[in-house]
């Protein structure tokens, strides 16, 4: 039986929700007071309308389907102009049901989504009491997994929206105060500011965390005195027309140790928390005339000057005037901006086909079998020790596959400390072509190492890895605030090379982490496989399912790089997780168009020449020491049939069955070996004959299934020479 959610009085819960209100710089109710009209906000809503999809919801530009993020952000426009959303019913339908989590669970629960739905609902005026119960029992911060940031430190930003959503749903603080207010109380700066760690940790204050602790502290009941301290340090975060690019806008802290470029987030959480604290930006017209220079001619506006429009970029710069109480100086905004595009493609480029992290364990004659079925031109073997990789190749050789194996790295035990954001791993996935020094890795799986700086990550690691040709993928990250400083220096002065989209573990980073969104168009978008289990084969339906594509002369380590650097890139996903529909993220609408012009060059269903494989057969010697079933002396044949795979690697369910195998036109007799685990799914799972003694010369072996879908047979025939 369900406790029921806590209940308060009606004048408790009117000041509750007038602290929420003038917490979030804004009232709680759909129309907000705005001088914003004519032209200029008509503008705004037509784009925002482009962005409307038959979900209910909206989605960012590129995309077929919607997102609960930008949703937010075109609900928030809305309410700052003064407008009723069309087709207001669905759209509160959307927010009630679209929680990043109805894709997957997630790992971990990210209370900042919570809190959009929410205030949304709010804003949008439906009723709220439903997320009651959930809220109410969100009595403490919840700690971050471990193995992703060393000491478990929260997600700020997360965690102060179970703050702010107590406040937007009546509930009472009272239960939260305590272990909230200490919480908050921990990371506050000698300044005034705030920041992710405690501030025993070191490190100085971060401008989007300043204004949610400043936010929630008012909820809370606790406001923070405006300090001169805290006053100069966020007007310290404008930059000033010294700067040149930028000038008036924000940067996240007064003297940053990287990443400190002008933003509209950053604009918006120094104002917001300035006129929180009854304090004003040093230069008010500047900043003006900053988040004007956002605007862009389809009607939105950027996160940066000559970037894409996109619905949270739109909200925040509306926010943004709002809070300087300028909201009608849309209508001065004269010229709008074009934004910036990578290079248009050359004509002639060919579309070719890349799997990064994909298996570099088990059997290489397998992998290479993918590898030609799946039409893969480039294979990046994780973790892959030499031998391996020789082997894969030679059999590619030999089979006359033109498939490239490379080096495609998940670098284990390397953690990066951020002073004031936390320590974490998973900042070392890299890949190179092979033949090149690229340096040792900081740690390794056995031994963690000794947490370094940014600064020494990039000497130690980044310097020697781009000087052997390879590069650096961000893999994932969800504390926001340390993601866009990280890829933010990347575009500034290199680093990441790539975002990783599509993944084993989560069918995409851009549903869980939707603010990575902001960087297309600047840096490429790629599909990370990060292969686990021991064998290629019972991974079949990650690698089978998506990849990433790239437009280049030829399928060459130059042509790849070049693509990387152009932005010719592009993610495409189409498996169970995408039911039927194919998922794309590309750096730009011209390569997104190329690509699916071409498809017929990389479709892998419904194309009889680019298909995953129904069953492998390999002729095995005991010379074979990465093979599973080599035989003590003479020769062995190990078929394989295809099995949708669980995330980890292990056979779960048969899409074909054996029927029988030939050997030099004689049906020979096999045995099953089959490994099974306690959860019923099997390690390995294949059917194996042995030939201790066999004549000299070639032979051949056929293998016969039958696709149980279509009860169609498929056959595969391998020649070996004794």
């Amino acid at each position: 039986m369900k406790t029921p959610a806590p209940t308060i009085s009606r004048r408790e819960m009117l000041r509750v929700l007038a602290l929420a209100g003038a917490a979030s710089g804004c009232p709680l109710n759909l129309r907000a007071q705005s001088a914003a009209s004519g032209p200029a906000a008509r503008a705004i809503a037509g784009y925002l309308e482009k962005l409307a999809r038959p979900d209910g919801g909206y989605a960012w530009g590129d995309q077929e389907i919607s997102h609960l993020t930008p949703t937010f952000g075109v609900v928030g426009c809305h309410r700052l102009l003064g407008q009723t959303p069309p087709r207001k019913e669905a759209l509160v339908e959307y927010v009630r049901t679209h929680h990043p989590r109805e894709l997957k669970k997630l790992e971990q629960e990210r209370r900042i989504f919570e809190w959009q739905q929410v205030q949304a609902l709010v804003w949008l005026g439906a009723d709220v009491s439903g997320f009651q119960p959930k809220i109410a029992a969100f009595t403490k911060p919840l700690g971050y997994l471990k193995q992703y940031e060393r000491k478990g430190y929260p997600i700020f930003q997360s965690e102060l929206g179970v703050v702010m959503s107590h406040a937007l749903l009546g509930l009472p603080t009272s239960g939260i105060t305590e272990t909230f207010g200490r919480y908050i109380d921990e990371r506050r700066r000698p300044n005034g500011s705030y920041n992710n760690t405690p501030a025993a940790d070191g490190g100085d204050g971060h401008v989007m965390n300043t204004l949610w602790a400043l936010q929630a502290q008012r909820v809370l009941g606790r406001e923070t005195a405006a300090s001169d301290a805290l006053v100069a340090w966020l007007r310290g975060c404008q930059l000033g027309h010294a700067a040149g690019r930028g000038a008036g806008g924000f940067t996240l802290a007064p003297k940053p140790e990287f990443g400190g470029v002008d933003d509209i987030v950053y604009t918006r959480a120094g104002l917001r928390a300035l006129k929180l604290l009854g304090a004003a930006p040093a230069d008010r017209d500047a900043c003006i005339r900053y988040i004007h220079s956002l605007a862009n001619a389809d009607g939105g506006f950027a996160d940066r000057p000559g970037w894409l429009s996109n619905a949270t970029a739109t909200y925040y710069a509306l926010d943004a005037l709002d809070a300087l109480g300028a909201l009608d100086s849309l209508g001065a905004i004269r010229q709008r901006a074009t934004p910036w595009r990578p290079p248009a493609p050359a004509p002639g480029l060919k579309v070719f086909s890349i799997q990064i992290e994909s298996h570099g364990t088990g059997s290489p004659a397998d992998a290479v079998e993918l590898a030609r079925s799946l039409k893969l031109h480039l294979w990046g073997a994780k973790n892959a020790k030499p031998a391996w990789m020789e082997r894969a190749r030679a059999i590619a050789a030999a089979r006359k596959v033109p498939v490239k194996f490379f080096p495609a790295n998940e670098e284990y035990g390397t953690w990066v400390n951020f002073a004031g954001l936390g320590t974490y791993s998973h900042t070392s996935d890299l890949f190179s072509p092979g033949d090149t020094d690229i340096g040792p890795p900081l740690g390794t799986r056995a031994a963690a190492a000794t947490a370094v700086s940014w600064s020494e990550f990039r000497q130690r690691r980044l310097e020697p890895l781009e000087r052997g040709k390879g590069r650096l993928v961000w893999q994932f990250g969800e504390n926001e605030e340390l993601v866009r400083m990280l890829l933010d220096d990347s575009v500034e002065r290199g680093g990441f090379a790539a975002i990783s989209t599509y993944h084993f573990g989560n069918p995409d980073f851009m549903n869980t982490e939707p603010f990575l969104n902001r960087w297309r168009g600047r840096l490429p978008f790629i599909g990370l496989q990060d292969a686990h289990g021991p064998e290629p084969w019972w991974f079949a339906d990650q690698t089978s399912g998506f990849r990433t594509l790239f437009l280049a002369s030829e399928p060459t380590w130059e042509g790849w790089l070049n693509a990387l650097k152009q932005n010719w890139v592009a993610a495409v996903r189409r498996d169970v997780w995408t039911k039927g529909r194919t998922w794309m993220h590309a750096g730009s609408d011209a390569v997104s168009d190329i690509i699916r012009a071409r498809e017929q060059d990389w479709r892998w269903w419904d194309n009889p020449s680019i298909q995953r494989p129904m069953l492998s057969v390999v002729a095995l010697t005991p010379a074979d020491e990465l093979e599973a079933g080599r035989p003590e002396r003479g020769v062995a044949i190990r078929v394989r049939c295809a099995w949708e795979n669980t995330a980890q690697g292990l056979a779960k369910q048969p899409l074909s069955e054996f029927v029988k195998l030939r050997v030099d036109d004689r049906e020979v007799a096999t045995e099953l070996v089959a490994r099974k685990r306690a959860n019923g799914f099997f390690e390995d799972h294949y059917q194996h004959a042995v030939f201790p003694e066999m004549a000299r010369g070639g032979h051949r072996a056929t293998a016969i299934v039958r696709v149980l879908e279509t009860k169609a047979e498929a056959s595969q025939t391998v020649e070996f020479v004794i």
